[in-house]
């Protein structure tokens, strides 16, 4: 079964940018939720990480905050 990966992201983010190009040339596969067009996508994310900020990376349920690379 492939990992189910979410990344809450927004515009103009340098690390959202990054960690969908390192999924896109590894094949991963992921779901993405854009912070800025929906409150509520927002307070969900803010809820997974603990505070605000992007990208916010939700992999088979574990939560990581931002991107250094993989």
């Amino acid at each position: 079964m492939p990992d189910e990966i979410i990344i809450y992201t927004k515009p103009g983010c340098p690390y959202c940018a990054a960690v969908k190009e390192d999924f896109k040339e590894k094949g991963i596969e992921y779901t993405e939720y854009d912070v800025k067009s929906d409150p509520a996508i927002r307070e969900k994310a803010i809820a997974l990480a603990g505070l605000a900020a992007v990208p916010v990376i939700v992999r088979n349920g574990k939560v990581t905050v931002g991107f250094g690379g993989s």
